[in-house]
């Protein structure tokens, strides 16, 4: 497996991914921009895994907010470790900026909810979209 930065080229599958998930479903794809998109590649911390040259799943995190944006990998390559390695790396990045704590959003009752408890996330209670909100030290 390998960890590193989002190119442009990437786009098609990392677009694949997303819409692929069986879990925290777009449920209205224009929710995410190509603007916003653009500028977590270009600016921020956007990594992708590979596995044999193909583009297995992505992160995405706010290097001014602390903010993990996106956790996703493609269903047929679950529970290879591609999730745990592509976080650890966002907040290996997010704390090199400078931040002491990350934070992001999931849905409830969900295997991602499961996986950030297993892998040391403190849940703060729901935000006003019902989602479970999760801090971590870094």
């Amino acid at each position: 497996m390998t960890i590193r930065k989002a190119t442009v080229a990437d786009q098609p599958r990392i677009h694949a991914i997303r819409m692929g998930v069986k879990e925290n479903v777009l449920s209205d794809p224009s929710k995410v921009t190509d603007e916003e998109v653009a500028w977590y590649r270009e600016q921020a911390i956007f990594l992708v895994a590979e596995e044999d040259n193909e583009v297995v799943g992505f992160a995405c995190g706010n290097h001014l907010s602390g903010l993990v944006w996106a956790l996703f990998i493609d269903p047929g390559h679950e529970g290879r470790g591609h999730g745990r390695a592509l976080l650890d790396e966002t907040l290996a990045r997010l704390k090199a900026a400078g931040h002491s704590q990350a934070h992001l959003n999931t849905g409830g009752g969900t295997r991602a909810e499961r996986f950030y408890r297993r892998h040391g996330w403190r849940d703060m209670g729901y935000d006003l979209g019902g989602q479970v909100v999760f801090v971590r030290s870094l």
